[in-house]
């Protein structure tokens, strides 16, 4: 792909078409895609499908690192000072048929805060996050992931006639893992960890209507727990919260604290599984790098780094809005312009990674000096890097240490990908996971 080839006639300040995100050649190699977008020009004019006017696409390292740290960039549209922006958020959620009541939960995450709010938001939680914590959690990470895999290799044996264990590591480990760890960690009792496995994948449906149900569900049982957790704490961040809301109840309101367990829940669990999926793909489609782990598991904290960087699950930061005008490279983002910051394309830009395109385990040997904005950056870097990078680590070396002959069980390039601009998921993963060559 030399060249971008899908654009949207929309008109801009400049006359200029605008890159349509949902082009085919884009969707296919985001990598390439965008990097040759970096390279024709800094900030790209661009239709997303939501949005109902042009944005700004930010493509370069420094650039995205600038905007995501500026807080002349705000994440709710609500923080443009006397700007009629339009809330994306607030019309997905209408156009998904998501009943009014639940819509301002669905709307009114941490994610969507700004200035105080957000401090004060994420300062509630953000203790149960640090490394130390986070650490201390990790035999438990190791226990669930471990028993996991027991039912994987399980489930492979069962339902492959020939016998030599095939199955999708997506539905089967990738996304069990982080729904089951971030509902330990809020105290979700184990009991009902399938529900909130349902719950959690029928919430991202694009299907109209379809999230309703879903929201109901999780809102009615937080509601319960909560309660319950009022009588009898037990220690867990969903009593943190309630603790939080009872005797500093100026701090965290009702509708804030069950909607900071669902962003939890949902924010920890998509792009957690899909890096799971897209890393181990990464690993088998390149032996060498795959050897070099494996000779070396002390390399596996600097692994996930770089796997983070080359193949990470999200392109594209949430829309940020201009709160005044600002310049970026010679253009004008005029107050209320939204913009996105692509992720890829920074992660990929020669200025600041030698070989960009070139997979390389070894490329950062300090893992705690992280260099790839994979997790973002700025006050809105990712709340839960340390446990997602953790359950990176879990999840490969179990995979690697119980199957260490896994393989695929498709040809790379018949896998399929779902179309989301700014994402990178895979719909299957389907492995062999003892590497048994199939008969006949």
């Amino acid at each position: 792909m030399d060249t971008i080839s899908g654009t949207c006639p929309v008109a801009t300040g400049n006359g200029a078409a605008a890159l349509d995100m949902t082009d085919a050649d884009l969707l296919r190699d985001p990598f390439r895609g965008y990097s040759l977008l970096r390279e024709r020009d800094r900030i790209v004019r661009a239709v997303y499908p939501t949005s109902p006017t042009p944005l700004w696409l930010i493509t370069r390292y420094d650039d995205v690192k600038m905007v995501l740290g500026d807080q002349r960039f705000a994440n709710n549209p609500g923080s443009v000072p006397g700007a009629n922006v339009d809330d994306l958020h607030d019309e997905l959620a209408k156009a998904l048929g998501l009943e009014e009541k639940y819509i301002k939960i669905f709307t009114s995450s941490l994610l969507d805060a700004d200035g105080e709010d957000h401090v004060r938001l994420r300062r509630l939680v953000s203790r149960t996050f640090t490394a130390r914590r986070v650490a201390a959690l990790r035999p438990r990470v190791e226990e669930i992931a471990a028993r996991l895999l027991d039912q994987l290799g399980r489930r492979a044996e069962a339902d492959d006639a020939d016998g030599v264990g095939v199955v999708d590591l997506i539905e089967n480990f990738a996304y069990l893992l982080p729904i089951n760890v971030i509902c330990e960690l809020i105290g979700i009792p184990e009991a009902d960890w399938p529900r909130w496995r349902q719950w959690g994948r029928a919430a991202f449906s694009l299907e109209p209507g379809a999230q309703n149900e879903p929201m109901r569900g999780m809102v009615d049982h937080i509601t319960e727990l909560v309660e319950q957790r009022r009588a009898v704490p037990t220690g867990d961040l969903l009593s943190g919260l309630i603790e939080a809301h009872d005797e500093e109840g100026d701090r965290l309101t009702g509708d804030e604290l069950i909607t900071m367990v669902l962003t939890l829940v949902l924010a920890g669990t998509e792009n957690t599984a899909h890096m799971i999926g897209n890393g181990t793909l990464a690993l088998l489609t390149h032996p060498d790098q795959l050897g070099t782990l494996q000779a070396d598991p002390a390399l596996m904290p600097a692994a996930v780094q770089e796997l983070m960087r080359w193949c990470g699950p999200l392109h594209g930061t949430q829309f940020r809005h201009a709160v005044e005008d600002v310049e970026i490279g010679g253009v004008t983002i005029r107050q209320g312009d939204r913009l996105m910051c692509m992720l890829v394309a920074a992660n990929y830009d020669p200025r600041y990674f030698s070989d960009p395109d070139r997979l390389d385990l070894r490329r950062q040997p300090d893992s705690l000096r992280e260099t790839h904005v994979g997790f973002g950056a700025g006050l809105h870097y990712c709340l839960g890097a340390h446990l997602a990078k953790q359950e990176f680590e879990v999840a490969f070396s179990g995979l690697l240490t119980r199957f260490p002959n896994m393989e695929l069980a498709v040809p790379a390039e018949e896998l399929e990908r779902q179309n989301m601009p700014g994402s990178w998921r895979l719909r299957r993963l389907p492995l062999r996971l003892h590497g048994t060559p199939r008969l006949g």
